[in-house]
């Protein structure tokens, strides 16, 4: 008779399952487009980053990053990288001493925030989704042992504009006192009228058109979002088939992470890139990357570095107090750093340039009072002055900026080679 193989130790077909579940049997390290396909490399991770065996933890990130990237196009690998790392964090929210938030923002519609939100939604710990929740059944759902994670979709609608954001400031100083642990609010509840104590500490996901109130940007990690250009292709979701795949990385974050809150306690992640509300903010994200190992400990302060000076970039924009700082030190720096510059002198040199906001404040540009206004937050006020020609008039000593400058200023850049 022929020889029968043992079907115990017979070689065996891999078969590919309906939905690629990582940790299923014939399921790859990033999961494909669809089934069947063959995995393709992550715009976020080169090819090159997987050679070597993975730990736990760099696999299971690794996976997380391929699903989200599966539906959503995100603006940078460094945000990529950050989004991955903030769902993980979410795992071991009663381990931080800040809950960093993701604020979710775009310029117009269609640019995937709710799509992103969507799939933090079935990976992040605990999810508590909601649209336009009042501050009081927020912080009454949110517990001490084991908070949720806070998601609110469409948040223009609650701070889009200054009339509206005026009716929900008790939902911005919840949001901005849960941030950091042990910050509690109190009510009188009961029949008693006793005073109750709420907790408010959670991480928390708030994706909406247009930035959210500035204290709130500055303790998040800011996912700036896009449209997507033609050619940029993604995965539909759809909840029914794809909500598996994802709880299946949600539940293998927690297995991994779970066990892991004590180290996570005693890790001080340096270098730290960055200092301060940012630290705070990135803190918990750059310690679960030196949990996974792998690439992710240097991945992690890459996206800390961009993402920060991105973000810092847009304020100096933004505020006109810090961008007339810097335009000022431009002014000194154009007239040779004159020990002191006449205010008409200053005043004329800021106007004149025509990418700045200076011209546009008024009919004449930025005026003599408007400028004061401007200084007066640091301290640093006009007198009358002797300049070298012999002249008197009210001025501006450089010596008065330094402070300032150092302070609340981006550091200069160094001057271009002259054959640049």
């Amino acid at each position: 008779m022929p020889n029968t193989p043992d079907p115990a130790t017979a070689p065996t077909k891999a078969v590919w399952p309906a939905v690629a579940v990582p940790g299923q049997p014939g399921a790859p390290h990033s999961i494909p487009e669809a089934a069947g396909a063959e995995p393709k490399a992550s715009p976020s991770r080169p090819a090159s980053a997987a050679i070597g065996p993975r730990t736990q933890g760099d696999q299971v990130l690794a996976d997380l990053a391929a699903q989200i990237e599966r539906y959503v196009v995100l603006p940078s690998p460094e945000a990529v990288t950050a989004v991955t790392l903030w769902v993980a964090a979410t795992h071991l929210q009663t381990v931080w001493q800040h809950a960093p938030r993701l604020a979710v923002v775009g310029p117009a519609k269609r640019c995937g925030k709710s799509r992103l939100l969507d799939v933090i939604t079935e990976t992040v710990h605990d999810p508590l989704i909601t649209v336009n929740a009042s501050a009081a059944a927020i912080f009454r759902s949110i517990g001490e042992a084991d908070p949720p994670t806070l998601l609110v979709d469409e948040v223009d609608t609650i701070f889009g504009s200054a009339k509206v954001a005026e009716k929900n400031e008790e939902l911005r100083g919840l949001l901005n006192a849960g941030f950091q642990k042990s910050r509690y609010t109190l009510r009188v509840a009961g029949p008693n009228h006793e005073v109750v104590r709420f907790h408010t500490f959670a991480m928390a996901a708030l994706a909406g058109i247009g930035d959210l109130p500035d204290t709130i940007m500055d303790r998040s990690v800011v996912m700036r979002m896009r449209r997507r250009r033609n050619g940029e292709k993604v995965s539909e979701f759809r909840a029914f088939r794809d909500t598996p795949a994802l709880h299946a990385v949600r539940d293998q974050l927690a297995a991994w992470l779970r066990p892991r809150g004590k180290e996570a306690i005693g890790l001080m992640p340096v270098p730290m890139p960055v200092e301060d509300r940012a630290a705070d903010t990135w803190e918990p994200l750059v310690i679960v990357a030196d949990l996974a190992g792998g690439d992710w400990p240097e991945r992690a302060r890459t996206a800390c570095r961009a993402m920060t000076a991105h973000e810092a970039a847009l304020d100096q924009d933004n505020s006109l107090h810090t961008r007339i700082l810097v335009d000022i030190r431009r002014v000194f720096a154009a007239c040779d750093n004159a020990a002191a510059l006449p205010t008409r002198t200053l005043l004329a040199m800021l106007n004149r340039d025509e990418e700045a906001p200076w011209a546009g404040l008024g009919t004449q540009g930025v005026c003599p009072r408007r400028l004061q206004i401007l200084l007066k937050p640091y301290d640093i006020n006009s007198s009358t002055r002797r300049f070298p020609d012999g002249t008197q008039a009210k001025g501006f000593t450089r010596a008065q900026f330094m402070d300032a400058w150092d302070r609340y200023c981006p550091p200069e850049a160094p001057p271009e080679p002259s054959g640049a």
